[in-house]
């Protein structure tokens, strides 16, 4: 059993007295350890996509599985709990810290002061702005604010990150740096989902799929016999 499946998932979207299809009979599986990357043009349903395998949002059928369990049953409660999601489109203050902001998952699990301040820090330095931290977010470059989202999403200690386009108007030389992050991650034992509109940033994924027109093309499964790193991933030694 792979640690992130969708089976056969359907999502619509309504657009003016239009319904549509924007996901049809998707099938993914995803493992420890790998980095799978979806490619699609705007509008293609990526974003959805992501979000659905996130937990974020329910698909309109089909079923999301998490090592196992249903994400979309009643009281699950995955996201932050297993599961990381970045995305550059959730709106935060500008004006708040960025310690601030990467502590306030932890806290709000009732995490202690002392520990989730430690937490932090080595979440900021496993990202590479473990100078940010008393930065607000609107002194950020685009590559910083990647990063510290990812650092959001690691001091949770998830085994599963979901980044839509992490390399979007990112200059070249971060956004290979980026991508290599995620690889160094995906090596250490995370499982990886990540999308990307103009195919600059899926160099280094095990896996790259593409979507359109509501289908996924490509090898949804991961290869059979296919090793998984043995060391834990960074995520969870955040969360220790």
């Amino acid at each position: 059993m792979s640690l992130l499946e969708l089976t056969r998932v359907g999502k619509s979207h309504s657009r003016g007295s239009r319904r549509i299809e924007v996901l049809r009979e998707v099938s993914l599986e995803i493992d420890a350890g790998e980095l799978v990357a979806v490619w699609g043009l705007r509008h293609s349903g990526r974003s959805t996509l992501l979000a659905v395998a996130a937990g974020v949002d329910s698909p309109d059928a089909g079923v999301v599985l998490f090592d196992g369990s249903d994400l979309n049953a009643r009281g699950a409660t995955v996201l932050g709990d297993g599961v990381g999601y970045c995305h550059q489109g959730v709106g935060v203050p500008r004006g708040r810290r960025v310690i601030d902001n990467v502590r306030a998952g932890p806290l709000a699990r009732g995490v202690s002061a002392p520990t989730a301040h430690s937490r932090v820090h080595r979440a900021l330095e496993r990202v590479g702005v473990e100078r940010c931290g008393e930065l607000t977010l609107g002194d950020l470059d685009g590559a910083e604010a990647v990063r510290v989202a990812i650092a959001s999403a690691l001091v949770l200690g998830p085994r599963l990150l979901v980044i839509d386009e992490p390399t979007k108007g990112i200059d070249l030389l971060d956004r290979d740096e980026i991508v290599l992050l995620l690889r160094s991650l995906a090596d250490e034992g995370l499982a990886i989902l990540v999308s990307d509109g103009d195919g600059s940033g899926l160099s280094d994924a095990d896996r790259t799929l593409s979507l359109a027109g509501g289908e996924l093309h490509g090898k949804t499964s991961p290869e059979i016999g296919a090793l998984v790193p043995l060391q834990r991933a960074t995520g969870r030694n955040t969360a220790a």
